[in-house]
């Protein structure tokens, strides 16, 4: 057997764990401390009515809090007239399913939102499998008021405002994920968003992978290997020529 890792006694694996412990102990409390600051961030207020289409037709963005004071929106590549969704994007999303029902317990909704109509949309998740709710944002701003999709005067204009910088390089849709609240009264505030990798905490494969032996193993291409899960070969691969949203 071939290694690059050392091999040592139980005694020396247990005292270089414990080290590593400190520093895992140490980033557990750091995320702690973060996601306070984050839930202590100010709110912006939205003024907008966004109409959006879903499976049971014309919706709010009022109406997609489902009866709930919490809504997370996932704002997934897929524009008009794609063949397919960002792989990334797929990546994340067969994470979703699953923390539904808890999240709905914890009064949290959580939506899917693409510029492509809703036709496409459909035909694609039917094909994915995913059984979560998925709104059409074609016709109205909302994609780009949240700095996900850019029009293509942008584009050709130096740049555009993405993950809270200027970005040269950017396509026309971008993944990202947005957090809003709705008072009593029925008023809606946007509380955060998080861009690029800032989305990789929400995608449960990453965090399995992170302590697997080899890791994510990407080499030189950020999730270069993923593909949909229905495109896989049986034989495992982890090279790639990158990826739309990595």
């Amino acid at each position: 057997m071939q290694t690059k890792n050392k091999v040592v006694s139980a005694a020396e694996w247990d005292l270089a764990r414990k080290a590593l412990l400190v520093k895992e102990k140490e980033l557990t409390r750091l995320r702690d401390q973060i996601a306070r600051e984050r839930q202590a961030l100010p709110w912006e207020a939205v003024t907008k009515t966004y109409s959006f289409d879903g499976p049971e037709g014309k919706e709010t963005l009022s109406d997609l809090f489902d009866g709930r004071s919490q809504l997370l929106v996932v704002h997934f590549m897929l524009g008009p007239g794609w063949k397919q969704g960002c792989t990334g994007c797929s990546f994340n999303a067969d994470s979703i399913d699953g923390v539904l029902p808890h999240l709905y317990n914890h009064d949290v909704n959580l939506v899917v939102v693409s510029r492509a109509p809703l036709e496409e949309i459909e035909k694609f998740k039917k094909r994915m499998g995913w059984q979560f709710k998925w709104v059409s944002s074609n016709g109205n701003d909302f994609n780009y008021d949240y700095k996900v999709s850019f029009k293509p005067e942008e584009l050709n204009n130096g740049g555009v405002y993405y993950n809270y910088r200027l970005e040269k390089n950017a396509g026309e849709e971008q993944p990202g994920v947005s957090a809003f609240y709705k008072d009593e009264e029925g008023a809606i505030f946007h509380t955060y968003s998080t861009y690029a990798r800032g989305m990789e905490t929400l995608t449960n494969t990453f965090n399995y992978l992170d302590i697997a032996p080899k890791g994510r193993n990407e080499g030189d291409h950020p999730m270069g290997w993923v593909k949909l899960h229905d495109m896989y070969a049986e034989q495992p691969a982890v090279t790639g020529n990158g990826n739309c949203c990595h």
